[in-house]
């Protein structure tokens, strides 16, 4: 399995469609399709993109016949810390005390929000 550290970039279609794998767990090409509700891409076009899902190893497959029925390899979960780890270290200088501070100067999280965070780093130590 592909671990957090080699898990290469995915662009903004690509995550869209990783998204309706970790929802669908295991999916056709036409069931794919069928959850995308906003720019439909045409069915090739989708079936090259989870192909390069697995060529980049986030998506494996089982084949039946011709057709595949694909599954996603990488959690919800580890995609998630990969990009989390990497967005902190790109704009937040490595420092968990900036991502805070820059919800907060945003007015994205509140007093309780904060208050429950410290509860919960309480709790870890």
């Amino acid at each position: 399995m592909t671990t957090i550290y080699t898990m290469q970039k995915l662009t903004n279609k690509e995550e869209e469609i990783m998204h309706i794998l970790w929802k669908l767990e295991k999916a056709f090409v036409k069931d794919v399709l069928e959850e995308i509700t906003e720019n439909k891409p045409h069915y090739n076009t989708l079936s090259t993109i989870i192909r390069h899902l697995e060529e980049k190893g986030y998506v494996g497959y089982t084949a039946y016949g011709k057709t595949h029925q694909y599954y996603p390899i990488i959690t919800k979960e580890a995609y998630r810390k990969r990009f989390m780890n990497s967005a902190i270290e790109n704009y937040f200088n490595n420092s968990y005390k900036n991502v805070v501070s820059f919800f907060a100067n945003e007015q994205k999280i509140s007093v309780e929000e904060l208050k429950e965070i410290i509860n919960v780093i309480e709790k870890n130590n």
